[in-house]
């Protein structure tokens, strides 16, 4: 394979890997509101004692695993729009981070006895959006798209 990129990329390149950047930026959004809101402004928004419960119970590696998904999420984002090639270990390890967030909350802590069966809705959005990304950047690699 040649040392330059193929400059003649997609549109939807462009498009979708601005899609990816804005998704993950609102997980990053996300985190910081779950990691900065209270128990009081919880239940201000309507959250259950139970939900509070099991937010603020989160263990540090179950927080840290959140934190990874989102970060190397955005990361990966940015690099795709740079067009280069280490987008897409940043998109492998934010999925092994969305994994770790969820065996702690789904598998571990029950996240369904707290939010019931749509607590599974994001999370399987989230792993399917993952797998996309890392498809989608080691697909525009593979066409020289990336460096």
């Amino acid at each position: 394979m040649s040392e330059e990129t193929n400059a003649n990329v997609s549109t939807w390149f462009w498009v979708i890997a601005g899609a990816m950047l804005v998704w993950n930026l609102i997980g990053l959004l996300f985190y910081y509101q779950q990691s900065t809101l209270t128990p009081e402004a919880m239940a201000n928004a309507g959250l259950t004692p139970q939900q509070i419960a099991h937010i603020t119970n989160t263990p540090a590696w179950g927080h840290s695993g959140y934190a990874i998904a989102v970060n190397a999420g955005v990361l990966g984002s940015i690099l795709l729009l740079l067009r280069k090639a280490w987008a897409v270990p940043m998109f492998v390890l934010s999925l092994l981070g969305v994994l770790v967030q969820d065996l702690d909350a789904i598998v571990l802590r029950d996240a369904i006895a707290a939010w019931g069966t749509s607590a599974l809705y994001l999370p399987i959005t989230v792993i399917v959006i993952c797998v996309a990304e890392i498809w989608y950047s080691r697909s525009a690699k593979a066409k020289g798209w990336l460096s």
